[in-house]
């Protein structure tokens, strides 16, 4: 009786393992032959998990669209057995852990599916975890993988639910097919239209915000995201291109080689063409690839030829059928060659890992931070996400290179946010706080600058030296109480967060004005564009102080009550320059001819940050708009010369000179220029312009793409002087830091409002072309063009770009309450 049951528990495991199903087994079609629906793909995980000792499935959130973010982890059944203690063991080994340990297992984490479009990457997914433990399990007993099967599922399903509906049977091979041309948006992007794949560091969005807490429980030694590029190139891997950021280590460079040379090996084996050191460098911070890397992983991008354009198969360039079944392959044996090559270097890539995190030689020890309370609270929020750690100063004064003055300077320290690099995650911290990133070359995939000091406004100094500084929070929280006999209430104006208050009161319905002219009111001053909230406003509402209150309090506002409406100077309660704001009806256009990144960043904007609704208009439908039934309208960046027909356009005239309003943002601007009544010219030299021409055709051909460089502006900082005395820049002070994403320049305005504007044009960071920086001169970055009883706001530089730039956001707010 011993021996059969012996013998049965013997075969136990063998019994499990027979019930384990192929991918094509367990979703009835070859894989690659049809497209998966992310629930499928889930649903293929959470077999393997039931049927593999090496397997465990774990749901890390949700999306906006309540689709699941799941994770596997996959290790031989001992180490799964030891799971927590392999995973603090490499905590400990870099010291996010207090304590010692010798780590021998090595964590490599697989990212798919980031851009929902480049959807072969998922169905590699379901291959490689197959193989991986059916093929492969000697390598698991030093290796733990971590497989994310599905980073953006609501992009992958917007995808595969509009391929499948429109695919030809058998699928259509031709360019001119309609599987091959996506509709508006596209699947790229997430339920908000965002790129997650630039969301890493900022985390904007739900889904980055949920994978970055198990991101940090783990921290792998190895990180690979899965994309596709267009159909042309074959496949690209590491090592990547330049530029490099300073901070990677020689020995990330050189392992990023070792595997490039083993993914070479069977690309090379099986007669598939690749390409490395191109394209895709590595320096912008928020990418899958360089987020890893300055947290001490080997972090490479993987890249397929097909994205969304491919569909199952589609006839190249080179008149080559490229299929899915052919994606699915390439990305599973580069998978694999990862995982391979971890398994044999889990030793050197424990050590090495753990010499990342000594931040002994980094040139600045302490990034001091002082100014707006709730641009501070922002970023210590983002800090907080990625567990990044700081403190507050003491006091005393520090000395260093002074954002502001763009040069060395110093500051009193007392109370200031202190973020160093003397703990683990120091190099991170260096990249995101230094004033300027180096570059090996100009040509880069990206923008070239985001440094957090100028990103959220703060007045900042780096240091060479260790800046001192305890934990708590020195800031007291925020206490109103109601006073039934103030005449009213007054808030301050320059944050984010104060818009999204006088958004709340709004919908609460509870009047606001606000003041053109600064208060002054009980020995307090409020500078313009501060909220006034009075009793006379508000007398038929019963409950206007408790509601008020509520709110003040919840939103951490503090607010002055005033016993009388009699201003200390000259501007009381009911003066000329105070105003009644309304509740506006917002229109913004979306769909073909807008950036999909712009419109969606701008959703995100009003219908998570501000709160406050709007109705979005597709353009298609720009023809059938009752003008007269909004107040506001905004135009995402894009190009609407062919959207807006004549009649369409004259329409919209008309209803500005009425009394409407438009927000043009990036490229929309460009709608406005040389149109009669509109005050926009462009800058341009034409003497200039066409010895360019000429000269260009006297440049050698290996040149050319170098030379361009000299027009480019790839994401750079700006120093802009603002008049804010206007509307659009209450809460500003009379500077402000622009991230310029283009070389767009635009005249002063002879008859509008030159509101943020550059003279002679001043780079504090990220590169710009010497040709387009002196372009810039005597250029607008905000203005106001007033138009009959309306006006058009032009918004050059777009402040909601990725949503990081926390100090832009104001502008919004201003322009949709505050002008005309």
């Amino acid at each position: 009786m011993v021996r059969k049951l012996a013998f049965l528990l013997y075969l136990m495991p063998l019994f499990i393992f027979a019930q384990l199903q192929s991918p094509s087994e367990f979703l009835g079609y070859e894989i690659g032959t049809e497209f998966s629906r992310h629930a499928d793909v889930v649903s293929y995980f959470e077999h393997v998990a039931a049927n593999s000792v090496m397997v465990k499935y774990f749901d890390y959130g949700k999306t906006n669209e309540r689709r699941r973010l799941t994770y596997a982890v996959i290790s031989s059944e001992e180490n799964l057995a030891n799971l927590e203690q392999i995973r603090t063991d490499n905590l400990k080994n870099i010291g996010i852990l207090s304590g010692s340990a010798n780590p021998d297992k090595t964590i490599v984490w697989l990212s798919y599916n980031v851009h929902g479009n480049e959807a072969s990457s998922s169905e590699a997914a379901m291959n490689t975890v197959y193989k991986l433990i059916t093929e492969h399990s000697d390598w698991l007993k030093s290796v733990v993988v971590i497989m994310d099967p599905g980073v953006n599922p609501d992009g992958r399903d917007r995808y595969v639910n509009w391929y499948n509906q429109v695919k030809a049977s058998p699928y259509n091979s031709s360019r001119d097919a309609i599987e091959h041309n996506e509709p508006w948006p596209g699947g790229r992007p997430n339920h908000y239209l965002f790129d997650l794949n630039r969301d890493w560091m900022w985390a904007s969005q739900v889904e980055t915000q949920q994978r970055l807490k198990i991101y940090n429980q783990w921290m792998p030694q190895i990180h690979v995201d899965f994309h596709e590029q267009f159909i042309n190139n074959p496949y690209y891997f590491a090592p990547g291109a330049e530029p490099y950021h300073e901070i990677i280590t020689d020995w990330q460079r050189e392992f990023q080689n070792k595997i490039g040379k083993n993914n070479a090996k069977y690309f090379d084996k099986n007669g598939w063409l690749f390409f490395t050191r191109e394209s895709f460098d590595l320096l912008y911070p928020s990418y899958g690839d360089t987020y890893p890397l300055y947290m001490g992983a080997i972090g490479m991008t993987y890249e397929q030829a097909g994205h969304g354009m491919a569909g199952l198969g589609i006839i190249n360039d080179e008149d080559i059928e490229l299929t899915l079944v052919d994606r699915v392959a390439h990305h599973t044996t580069t998978g694999l060659s990862t995982i391979e090559v971890a398994s044999q270097q889990a030793a050197s890539l424990n050590s090495e890992f753990k010499k990342f995190f000594q931040n002994d030689n980094l040139k600045y020890k302490s990034f001091v931070l002082k100014g707006n309370p709730d641009n501070l609270k922002a970023l210590t929020k983002m800090l907080d996400r990625h567990e990044i750690k700081y403190g507050y100063a003491t006091g005393g004064s520090v000395s260093g290179f002074n954002y502001s003055e763009n040069k060395k300077g110093a500051m009193d320290a007392k109370g200031a946010l202190v973020v160093s690099t003397n703990q683990p995650k120091g190099k991170m911290v260096q990249v995101l706080f230094e004033p300027n990133a180096a570059l090996s070359t100009p040509i880069t995939y990206d923008i070239t600058a985001w440094s957090l000091p100028y990103a959220f406004g703060l007045e900042t100094v780096a240091s060479t030296t260790f800046v001192p500084a305890m934990g708590a929070n020195p800031n007291n929280t925020v206490s109103n109480t109601s006073s039934p006999i103030a005449a009213g209430y007054i808030a301050k104006w320059n944050s984010l967060q104060d818009a999204e208050f006088l958004s709340a009161l709004l919908q609460a319905n509870i009047k606001v004005r606000f003041s053109e002219n600064e208060l002054g009111f009980g020995g307090n001053t409020f500078g313009p564009g501060s909220l006034i909230i009075t009793r006379s406003d508000n007398k038929n509402n019963v409950d206007f102080d408790k509601t008020l209150i509520e709110i003040a309090n919840e939103m951490g506002r503090q607010l002055y009550a005033s016993p009388t409406s009699f201003a200390d100077n000259l501007t009381d309660f009911g003066s000329q320059y105070v105003h009644l704001i309304k509740n506006k009806k917002i229109a913004m256009l979306q769909g073909e001819g807008t950036s999909s990144l712009s419109y969606g960043a701008l959703w995100h904007f009003f219908e998570t940050q501000l709160k406050y609704p709007i109705t979005s208009i597709n353009t298609g439908d720009i023809g059938n708009i009752q003008w007269s039934d909004y107040d506001v309208l905004i135009l995402p960046d894009g190009y609407y010369k062919s959207i807006l027909s004549d009649d369409a356009f004259k329409s919209l005239e008309q209803w500005i000179n009425k009394g409407g309003r438009v927000i043009a943002i990036g490229n929309a601007v460009a709608t406005f220029e040389g149109k009669e009544g509109f005050d926009l010219k462009k800058n341009g030299d034409e003497k200039a312009e066409k010895e360019k021409d000429t000269l260009g055709n006297m440049i050698p051909y290996v040149q050319r793409e170098l030379e361009s460089t000299k027009d480019f502006i790839t994401g750079s900082i700006y120093k802009v002087m603002l008049d804010n005395t206007h509307p659009l820049a209450f809460g500003y002070g009379d500077t402000y830091y622009s991230l310029k994403l283009g070389s767009d320049s635009y005249k002063f305005l002879n008859d509008g409002y030159n509101v943020g504007y550059i003279k002679e044009p001043e780079s504090v960071s990220g590169f710009s072309g010497e040709k387009a920086k002196a372009a810039l001169k005597n250029s607008i970055v905000f203005a106001e063009a007033k138009k009959g009883k309306g006006s058009v706001v032009y918004m050059v530089d777009d402040v909601s770009f990725r949503s990081f730039w926390q100090n832009g956001k104001l502008f919004l707010a201003n322009a949709v309450f505050f002008i005309n």
